[in-house]
């Protein structure tokens, strides 16, 4: 009945555990068609059996059936039965991740994804994992509830500020799959978006030699640009003068930004520096303070790379 369960799951299943909440899912389904089908047959006969006629107004004597309450309460507890010990089991697999697993840190803010590796590197809006290896991910929001939803893997989670969430995932096949956020976090909601890279071992080792190569040898406004995109800076901030959640980059190196506190500063590298650690500390007038922190998620050359870029924009 592959036919069937496409119509309500996504096509692609990224790993056992999706097969088991499709089966879990179908399973129910047929359940709940059947017994909608019992129900609503009996319903309309036994309406149309004992319907009143004009020759006899006076209901007949019911009498207790114990035999029959019975079986209409076994019976479909059985099923229910089925049902929670099949869920559960499967609920607690998905949570408990193997020793081995590769983990990485997550954290979700407006309105961007932030993938840490154990060697320290983080990516933003794009995480590779190895084709059959256990990956574990131990997530944070920074800012505001947010949901972790990879469809292809029937994973999601909630993302919760304060406290860690964990789940894990296992990939079968190299591929491509979309990360949604699937709980509502504020105006740019639909365009938090990333995307998990399925690759071989080697093209997972050769990514990340390939990444931290980049990181160190680039120029800083290349580099910058990358970031740009990477931390998810272009879903406030323009870079062609339009108004987004934030101030536009254009131009805006050397000149003088107002602040909501009655206070104003140049555009030069402190102010950068400030924007990204401690964003809080002076908003721009007409704008909210929606900016999280990026305090001890770049390194230093990271920040020199965003003002450089933001310079460059003249």
């Amino acid at each position: 009945m592959n036919w069937l369960r496409s119509i309500f799951m996504p096509e692609v299943q990224g790993w056992q555990y999706a097969r088991d909440v499709d089966d879990i899912y179908m399973f129910i389904t047929w359940v709940s068609a059947v017994l909608y089908a019992i129900i609503t047959v009996g319903v309309c006969y036994f309406a149309w059996k004992y319907r009143r006629r004009r020759d006899n107004i006076e209901t007949p004597d019911i009498t207790h059936n114990t035999m029959l309450e019975i079986v209409w309460t076994v019976i479909p507890s059985i099923p229910l039965v089925v049902m929670y010990f099949w869920g559960f089991s499967t609920y607690m697999h998905a949570r408990i991740a193997p020793a081995d697993a590769l983990e990485i840190k997550v954290i979700a803010k407006k309105w961007a994804w932030d993938f840490t590796y154990p060697n320290g590197m983080t990516f933003g809006q794009e995480m590779h994992v190895p084709v059959g290896r256990p990956v574990k991910l131990v997530m944070i929001s920074q800012d505001v509830l947010h949901d972790f939803f990879l469809p292809d893997f029937r994973t999601k989670v909630d993302i919760v500020p304060n406290r860690y969430s964990t789940v894990w995932f296992q990939a079968e096949e190299p591929g491509e799959h979309v990360v949604f956020c699937a709980e509502y976090c504020g105006l740019q909601h639909s365009d938090m978006l990333a995307k998990v890279v399925v690759d071989t071992e080697e093209q997972y080792q050769q990514w990340l030699e390939q990444k931290a190569e980049e990181a160190m040898n680039m120029p800083l406004p290349e580099l910058g640009k990358l970031l740009y995109a990477s931390k998810g800076c272009n879903t406030c901030h323009s870079t062609d003068g339009s108004r987004i959640q934030g101030p536009s980059f254009q131009g805006i190196w050397g000149k003088t930004h107002n602040f909501t506190d009655g206070t104003s500063a140049v555009v030069n590298e402190d102010y950068v520096r400030e924007s990204l650690l401690t964003p809080a500390a002076k908003v721009v007038q007409g704008y909210d303070p929606v900016m999280p922190s990026f305090q001890g998620l770049l390194r230093e050359r990271e920040i020199q790379a965003l003002a450089e870029y933001i310079k460059s924009l003249q």
